[in-house]
């Protein structure tokens, strides 16, 4: 296996903190998708997100898909903040791909954003708080 197929959903999609890191392996963006509706997602000290898959109460998670050389996985798992790791991820359209995911106890005690749908529509909304623009 030369390359696998890796789901993203915060600060390794294009545009943002940690993109870098999938830019300096080669790793080639293939899509926006969305997760099927089995995860929660959390802000983790307002830095990173952290997305678990649930039994109940889940949603759509909106993500980014890239193609990864699987020589170059390991250095962009080692980069990623403590707590994040590798596991398999539903998305919407059925297909199981490998994606980051956070461990239960990264995620306890910190605010949850499910109803965000998304890293960048949180990071969007905490924007235009922060500004007082309100829509």
């Amino acid at each position: 296996m030369s390359s696998l197929l890796l789901a993203v959903n915060g600060t390794l999609m294009r545009g943002l903190e940690l993109n870098g890191n999938l830019l300096a392996i080669n790793a080639k963006f293939i899509k926006e998708a969305k997760t099927a509706p089995h995860y929660r997602l959390w802000s983790i000290e307002d830095r990173h997100p952290a997305m678990q898959r649930v039994e109940q109460g889940g949603v759509s998670v909106e993500l980014e898909v890239w193609e990864v050389p699987a020589g170059g996985l390991a250095s962009v798992l080692m980069e990623e903040p403590a707590g994040l790791c590798i596991g398999k991820i539903e998305l919407s359209d059925g297909e199981t791909v490998l994606g980051v995911i956070g461990e239960a106890a990264l995620c306890e005690g910190q605010r949850e954003i499910t109803e965000y749908g998304g890293w960048r529509a949180y990071c969007a909304d905490r924007e235009t708080t922060m500004s007082g623009t309100t829509t």
